[in-house]
């Protein structure tokens, strides 16, 4: 958080700063116009000198104990000239180049969606007319799959959220950069209130299957049915209590061989939908022990933040309180229910270890999603904050997983604490340099919120790192829910393990499905372990190279390495566009 934040325009800031002074004079504890007065100084250049001492709003609560370098937005350098209110975001490779496309949404209802196609060359182009997607409008979020395992990624689009029932849209990626829309034809018309849902194959048939939250009513499970269409047995499997739900997540937690549902909701508490494996869910939350933030959660995921082999469980608190999430940066007590880490005690129950890691704060988030920033091997964690309001102008917050044992702040140095709300976030490696950069839809609920879309670009590090890419044969086509387990040492260390599900990461906001898994310093990959859901059998590949791109298939015994070029991701200086290749017979292909 830097307090040089000067406007060139102030009038409107000036005035700000006379209202709150008025405002506080007759009451001086109310922490939210503190720090408005603050923040409207600051825009004025006057901070901390124009704000009177007993206003004066400490800046120490937000510095950074770490630094994992200076992230930079170059959005507009490259060609993101997205500018929106609140929505949802996908960052993935929709035309089977290489390349990293950018697809976004608006909850406005009159905005469609936009597609931006990496040209291959640092820049993105606009390409929402010729996908096809000019016409599809609003969705608080949006979210990837191949529903039809064509190899060719499809987007769902999710709609009503915190409004009134409407119709989702099921778009089918054609491999080239256009849409066709089948959602009548696949049986997706029914009206719910949502934005959120989750891609899983609840029954091992290599079909992804769908589970769509819903916040005016029981939430709905599609079954695949492999011709195109999908069944609502929402009521036969057990899945349709009746809810405000804001976020659904897919994992085994179990290690059973079963994906799992875990649903956030508002108003009431969560729900772990336990797999029977018969076609049915048990309800277990209240025996994992996984029900907080009772009647605040919104964003969740799993994720093995500490590296033990099974899935843990974070789910953010979304306590619309200003003054509360200034409590977080003061060090004073709280009066609201805090984030949520739970960690996989491998019997089926979870123990909230959200203090231990130094969690029990409220940030009122949003977007949320997770990634390794810095190559260590260990997930981290971004969140877009705040709420209609427009005095919620509150940083977003980066989160550096320290070895798996506590979270720490790293916000002000990196230059990612956004003030305006955040909301979709997604992390990938964009210019295939090796290190992960977060994308962010930035804007509120209403037209006046708008703002401009942020890609905050990763300085890099000499840590080393590997991504894999997965392709299913009899699991499904994009890997959902296929295991990762890469052994590695590092210099100085003994063995350990790195572990990834495939998927594209948090409730709200999509990272890519191929993953990019850091491995620290100085390493080297003793091997890397894949596990199928449907076949149920696994791979072992020894003695990679690190630092390079590979792709994996069910059952194949060798590894396809991808050559992909760096790109720069600045506006380049008549460079001509850049191949992505394949190198089919490298001698670093090893079965």
């Amino acid at each position: 958080m830097s307090s040089k934040l000067s406007y060139s325009v102030t009038g409107d800031s000036q005035e700000a700063a006379e209202r709150f002074l008025n405002y506080l004079s007759q009451d001086r504890n109310d922490l939210e116009a503190k720090w408005l007065l603050n923040l409207a100084c600051m825009t004025l250049g006057k901070y901390p000198a124009g704000v009177p001492e007993e206003f004066l709003f400490p800046l120490t609560g937000f510095q950074s104990k770490q630094s994992v370098g200076r992230f930079v937005d170059v959005a507009p350098d490259v060609g993101l000239t997205s500018f929106s209110d609140c929505g949802g975001i996908i960052v993935d490779d929709f035309e089977n180049r290489g390349l990293f496309d950018v697809v976004v949404s608006s909850f406005d209802a009159q905005a469609s969606l936009r597609y931006f196609r990496n040209n291959g060359d640092g820049t993105f182009t606009d390409r929402t007319q010729h996908a096809g997607l000019e016409n599809f409008f609003g969705g608080l979020n949006i979210i990837q799959t191949d529903y039809n395992n064509d190899g060719c990624l499809d987007v769902l689009v999710l709609r009503g959220a915190w409004e009134y029932p409407q119709q989702m849209s099921l778009l089918q990626g054609n491999g080239d950069g256009t849409f066709t829309d089948v959602t009548r034809q696949a049986g997706l018309t029914d009206l719910i209130s949502t934005q959120t849902a989750a891609w899983a194959d609840i029954d091992n048939d290599g079909l992804l299957d769908l589970f769509v939250g819903n916040e005016r009513g029981p939430s709905h499970l599609f079954l695949n049915k492999g011709n195109g269409t999908f069944e609502d047995i929402s009521g036969a499997a057990g899945v349709d209590r009746i809810a405000f739900t804001k976020g659904v997540v897919a994992e085994d937690y179990d290690n059973d061989g079963y994906v799992d549902f875990y649903v956030t909701n508002i108003g009431s508490s969560n729900f772990l939908y336990h797999n029977e494996r018969n076609g049915t869910f048990r309800e277990v939350a209240r025996e994992a022990d996984v029900r907080d933030p009772f009647g605040h959660s919104f964003a969740t995921w799993f994720f093995d933040y500490d590296n033990d082999g099974w899935p843990d469980l974070f789910t953010t608190s979304y306590y619309t309180s200003i003054d509360e999430t200034l409590r977080t940066y003061l060090g004073l007590p709280h009066n609201a229910v805090t984030l949520k880490l739970y960690k996989n005690m491998r019997d089926g129950t979870f123990d909230d270890v959200t203090n231990l890691v130094g969690l029990d704060k409220v940030f009122m988030p949003m977007g949320a999603n997770f990634g390794d920033i810095d190559n260590d091997g260990f997930l981290d964690i971004y969140l877009g904050t705040g709420n209609p309001s427009y005095g919620a102008l509150v940083p977003n917050v980066l989160l550096r997983n320290d070895g798996g044992r506590r979270f720490v702040d790293v916000t002000a140095l990196s230059g990612t604490g956004e003030l305006h709300k955040g909301h979709g976030v997604a992390f990938a490696d964009m210019s295939h340099a090796g290190h992960e950069d977060i994308l962010t839809v930035i804007g509120g609920a209403t037209p006046g919120d708008r703002h401009a879309f942020r890609f905050f670009k990763n300085p890099g590090n000499a840590n080393n790192w590997i991504t894999l890419k997965l392709v299913g044969a009899k699991t499904n086509r994009a890997a959902l829910g296929a295991r990762i387990a890469i052994t590695v040492k590092n210099e100085g260390r003994g063995p350990r393990s790195i572990y990834r599900t495939v998927g594209s990461g948090g409730s709200f906001g999509a990272n890519p499905l191929e993953q990019h898994i850091g491995l620290g310093p100085s390493a080297r990959i003793e091997k890397v372990e894949i596990w199928w859901p449907v076949s149920n059998t696994r791979q072992t590949f020894s003695s990679l190279h690190t630092n390079q791109f590979i792709e994996i298939k069910e059952f194949a015994g060798q590894y396809e390495k991808l050559v992909r070029r760096k790109l720069p991701m600045r506006p380049p200086q008549g460079a001509a566009a850049v191949e992505v290749e394949r190198d089919t017979d490298s001698p670093d292909r090893r079965g």
